[in-house]
């Protein structure tokens, strides 16, 4: 543990300022700019900040996020600028040239009086995506970036926070990280989710599929709340048994609000028993994830030799740990095709897993898809930047959770990831090319996370915010 801390907001009582920072942060991170690749140099000393009581005004937090925002983005291009055009950073012996990729407007936070933290992502030429922590000194309209310090390399941390009793968070290596600090609660866990979309702007007519997550053996909905605009009806898709919510829109419904909230229990996911009968059609291919040649040679090349299934899963399993890493760069990331995973080697949570069950079925052992929510560990309430998924095989009568993205992450969890998944999550839908009627213009769903939305028979973007606040 370093000696590096950081003394939070000691008026507040709960001390999850960071958290409600979030809540407020996500509901901007749409706009988000999302601009190319990145690379940077390190020689910035390690401050000691001490925060003073009464510090957030969560009124205008917005107010405060977007000026911190626009202090990093000053400080990218000035240094830039001084340096022919390069943005450089030092990591060990080596020299990093990056690019701004996106400032994570979830985690930007005012910390004191003049006193701001920000989590930015810079890629280099080659797209290894870097995770910098920046602090920044002054008032709104002229900060100044005070320390600096790389906290993940394509989303694997140097380092975690941990907040200890007196408020005070501190650095922790990731090698003597707990399991909660890097994103796992075992056991069980309970929490409230939230779920919110805007609609768009109604020309004629809108619709939206949302997922509706529903109990079974290790998650139980307690509590369901709708708040819902337009008209709406449950649907089922048949191959799958996924609950969707079908909403149809008029232009009177443009801009409002649809809010879901679940209380939830969960319990952590270990192998569990299956029927071959239902997994059998888990061998077919999807539309992102083909049956092809190139799969079957890569997974046979990864498997020879290696006798059962379930080593040869895990072999698999290594291959695509081994051979992928966690970037999201351009346009073509997230969609969840195998191919594309396989080419470039890069990809989000989608992409990972859709690799893993092409070769996976290729070799005749059944894999299966999932979507939901990953709900932090390290705080009890707050904002959620996305979706998460995972994938699941089947082996000698058994189902076998798998998380390659997560494990990719944090390399000391990759044993835990190899048949469990942790209690801190929320499924929303399994299976791809998901089939409901009525169902979109488009055609099958992908997978169903996000709202699918149409306006006037188009596909356009929801905006959305998930949050949480854990009650266990």
């Amino acid at each position: 543990m370093t000696t590096f801390s950081i003394r939070f907001l000691k008026s507040i009582a709960n001390p999850k300022a960071m958290a409600r920072a979030a809540v407020v942060g996500c509901a901007l991170l749409a706009g988000c700019a999302q601009l190319q690749s990145a690379q940077s140099e390190h020689a910035f000393a390690e401050p000691n900040y001490e925060f003073r009581p009464g510090l957030v005004n969560d009124a205008s937090y917005s107010r405060v996020t977007l000026d911190i925002k626009t202090g990093i983005e000053a400080h990218i291009v000035e240094y830039s600028d001084a340096r022919d055009g390069a943005y450089r950073f030092k990591d060990g012996d080596e020299e990093l040239e990056l690019k701004l990729v996106r400032v994570h407007m979830a985690y930007l936070s005012k910390l004191g009086p003049t006193t701001h933290f920000a989590c930015v992502d810079l890629a280099t030429q080659n797209g290894d995506v870097y995770d910098v922590d920046y602090f920044l000194e002054g008032e709104p309209g002229s900060m100044v970036v005070s320390d600096r310090t790389l906290h993940k390399r394509n989303g694997q941390p140097r380092y975690v926070w941990e907040q200890e009793d007196d408020n005070t968070w501190v650095r922790v290596d990731t090698v003597d990280a707990s399991p909660e600090l890097l994103g796992v609660v075992k056991g069980s866990d309970e929490f409230e989710f939230t779920y919110q979309a805007t609609v768009p702007e109604i020309g004629t007519e809108g619709r939206m599929w949302i997922p509706i997550a529903t109990s079974d053996e290790f998650q139980s909905i307690q509590k369901l709340t709708l708040d819902l605009p337009g008209t709406h009806e449950f649907l089922t898709d048949e191959e799958y048994g996924n609950k969707v919510l079908y909403l149809t829109f008029g232009p009177e419904d443009s801009g409002k609000d649809l809010i879901i909230r679940y209380e939830v229990k969960r319990s952590e996911k270990a192998v569990y028993e299956g029927r071959e009968g239902d997994a059998v059609k888990h061998l077919r291919p999807e539309r992102l994830v083909p049956s092809t040649d190139e799969f079957a040679g890569i997974a046979a090349d990864v498997v020879e030799g290696i006798d059962g299934d379930l080593q040869r899963a895990r072999a698999l399993y290594d291959h695509v740990l081994d051979n992928m890493r966690y970037a999201k760069i351009g346009s073509d990331y997230g969609h969840g095709d195998a191919q594309y995973a396989c080419d470039s080697g890069t990809g989000n949570c989608t992409d990972y897993h859709s690799y893993f069950m092409a070769l996976a079925r290729s070799v005749g052992i059944p894999s299966r898809f999932a979507i939901g929510v990953s709900i932090p560990s390290s705080r009890d309430e707050g904002g959620i930047t996305g979706y998460h998924c995972w994938a699941e095989f089947f082996t000698e009568g058994h189902w076998w959770p798998v998380d390659i993205s997560e494990a990719d992450k944090s390399l000391s969890l990759g044993t835990f990831y190899f048949g469990h998944h942790p209690a801190n999550r929320l499924e929303f839908s399994r299976g791809r090319d998901l089939v409901v009627t009525p169902g979109p213009v488009s055609g099958p769903i992908n997978f169903l996370a996000y709202p699918v939305t149409e306006v006037d028979g188009k596909n356009v973007k929801a905006k959305i915010n998930f949050s949480f606040e854990r009650t266990k």
